[in-house]
């Protein structure tokens, strides 16, 4: 297949991109609850750390968890800036801000600005977060790192963004989600050669994803 890209026309174009932004609107919150729960594990595991091992550190170990609880139950404004009587995650990442509380704080404040739709606010603690060594935590902020960038119209950054988290995944539940989402922004690019090739993999390395049931009409519809 040539690799020079004819522009598509405007009108479809523009389809593609309202299907994209629908679609990626739809899956960040399946990516915020997904980065949620595995986090949920993490805070237990930094009160436990902090308790037995660095016990000048219980504070912030104990606000985040609280912070979380609000998180979890889509409480976004007290998350951030706290209840009165517990920090929120702005409050954490100002005074612990260099403990690994601090770091998941700064994670959770991206995903709260995500979902309250102040996306400038989002990418700057997104992109201050510091990926940990858990691969799917990391891979997942990665791609809401991704749908941000789409959410304030950077398409290329974007799909290049989730293109990485989805072949940094190697999962077979995210990542068929995140080459779905990245093909949709190469498409609305009109670089169909780059849809092709994420459509394809899901096709042939994710047979048994939800993703691979839709995915021939979109590989015919780039061909």
């Amino acid at each position: 297949m040539s690799k020079k890209h004819n522009a598509a026309p405007v009108n479809e174009i523009d389809e593609t991109i309202k299907a994209s932004t629908s679609f990626i609107e739809k899956h960040l919150k399946t990516i915020v609850a997904t980065i949620g729960g595995v986090l949920a594990i993490i805070i237990i595991c930094l009160v436990v750390n902090q308790y037995y091992i660095q016990p000048n550190k219980i504070e912030a170990a104990d606000n985040i968890a609280v912070a979380q609880q609000h998180f979890q139950q889509g409480m976004y404004e007290q998350a951030l800036n706290g209840d009165g009587t517990n920090l929120g995650f702005l409050q954490i990442i100002e005074q612990y801000g260099s403990t690994p509380s601090g770091n998941i704080a700064r994670l959770y404040a991206g995903l709260c600005y995500a979902n309250t739709d102040r996306a400038e606010e989002a990418v700057k603690y997104l992109e201050d977060y510091d990926q940990c060594d858990d691969m799917m935590v990391s891979n997942a902020s990665i791609a809401a790192l991704g749908n941000v960038y789409a959410q304030l119209g950077q398409n290329e950054k974007a799909a290049d963004t989730l293109l990485k988290a989805a072949k940094r995944a190697n999962s077979t539940t995210l990542s068929p989600l995140f080459y779905l989402q990245a093909g949709q922004l190469y498409e609305s690019l009109g670089n169909k050669d780059k849809a092709l090739e994420c459509y394809e993999t899901i096709k042939n390395d994710y047979p048994q994803s939800m993703q691979r049931q839709d995915v021939d009409k979109y590989i015919e519809r780039v061909k």
